[in-house]
C-alpha cells in the first residue's frame, strides 16, 4: 500500500526515486552527471507521476475466483495477509485484461480497474479527483489518466497504451 506522509517542515522530507515508463517496463531514473546537487543520483522530482505508475503498472493480487484456468495470481504476496486497517492492496487489476480479447465493454472494465488502483491517492489526500478514460483500438487499449488537486487544477495527465497480442501465443505480451 502506498502511504503519503506529510513532512513537518523541520527536516527535509524523504522523496522516493522517480520511475520512468517506456510503454513496456518501468525503471528508476537517474540525474544527469551535470546535475548541480546530486549528479548520477536517483532523481526524485516526479513523486505524483511515480505513484501513478506504481498504482497502475504494479499487478494487484486478486481473489482466486477472478482467475481464469491456468492463471497464477500475481502481485505483492504480502497483500494476501498484511493489509492493515484502512489500507488497500497495491497495484491494479489491469493485468487480468491482458489475456482478454478487445471485447465490447472492455473500456469500462479498464476504467474501473484504473480508478480502483488510483483511489489510495484520493484517500490519502494526494489528489482530490481522478479522471480516467479508456479507448479500444486495433490491438490496443489506450488509458488516459488526469489527477486534480483540491483547488481544481490539473496536477497530472498522461496516456498509457496497453497492447494486446492474444493470437501469437505470447505468455507475457507486455514483457519486453
Amino acid at each position: 500500500m502506498l502511504k503519503i506522509i506529510p513532512a513537518d517542515g523541520a527536516e527535509e522530507p524523504y522523496r522516493s526515486p522517480d520511475l520512468g515508463w517506456d510503454g513496456f517496463v518501468g525503471d528508476l531514473i537517474l540525474n544527469p552527471l551535470t546535475h548541480p546537487d546530486a549528479p548520477g543520483d536517483l532523481r526524485a522530482e516526479q513523486g505524483l507521476a511515480t505513484q501513478v505508475l506504481i498504482c497502475l503498472m504494479t499487478d494487484r493480487r486478486v481473489e482466486t475466483s477472478e482467475l481464469r484456468d491456468g492463471d497464477e495470481n500475481r502481485g505483492w504476496l504480502g497483500d494476501s495477509f498484511d493489509v492493515m486497517k484502512g489500507e488497500t492492496p497495491i497495484g491494479s487489476r489491469l493485468w487480468l485484461l491482458r489475456r482478454s480479447a478487445l471485447f465490447p465493454g472492455i473500456e469500462q472494465k479498464a476504467e474501473d480497474y484504473a480508478r480502483e488502483a488510483l483511489q489510495p491517492l484520493i484517500d490519502q489526500g494526494a489528489v482530490a479527483k481522478v479522471d480516467v478514460s479508456a479507448t479500444a483500438g486495433s490491438n490496443r487499449l489506450d488509458l488516459s489518466v488526469s489527477l486534480y488537486g483540491r483547488n481544481g487544477a490539473q496536477a497530472y495527465s498522461s496516456k498509457f497504451e496497453l497492447l494486446w497480442r492474444q493470437i501469437d501465443g505470447v505468455a507475457n505480451p507486455l514483457a519486453h
